[in-house]
């Protein structure tokens, strides 16, 4: 006999911090407590998940890549959204190299992103690149 898996809806108490986020600043604030001495190392893809407030409601470590580059499935992005129940969606990566200008593959994936989220009435509400020194907010500069 195949066992079916249970799917259910509820909600799980954990100690992750519920802050609102105002601005690309704050966002990169809050993201950096995910990267350890690695920001130079290699790039790391994270998704911070938001709720209609603009508080946290949760994030993912979605990606770890190599010193040039990182890979980001739409799909697992989406998962976490429907997951959590998100409203909008923070993504950010880092560049080890210290550059800020994003790649042509961060602003294709950030296109794609956006598009996937909104079919799913998720809004993403930036890409964020971090560096040592610094951040770029895909949203600020009109990337999106």
């Amino acid at each position: 006999m195949k066992t079916i898996p249970l799917y259910e809806l509820r909600k799980n108490q954990t100690n992750f911090p519920c802050v609102k986020i105002s601005d690309a600043a704050c966002a990169s604030d809050f993201i950096r407590q995910f990267y350890g001495d690695d920001m130079e190392i290699f790039e790391s893809v994270f998704v911070l998940l938001m709720s209609n407030a603009n508080k946290t409601i949760g994030y993912a470590k979605i990606s770890q890549g190599g010193i040039t580059g990182s890979v980001v499935d739409v799909r697992i992005v989406c998962k976490y959204a429907i997951d959590s129940l998100a409203v909008g969606v923070i993504v950010a990566h880092n560049h080890p190299s210290g550059t800020l200008k994003p790649s042509q593959s961060d602003l294709d994936i950030t296109k794609k992103l956006s598009t996937a989220l909104k079919t799913l009435d998720v809004v993403l509400l930036d890409h964020v690149i971090l560096t040592a020194d610094g951040f770029y907010s895909m949203k600020n500069k009109g990337d999106f």
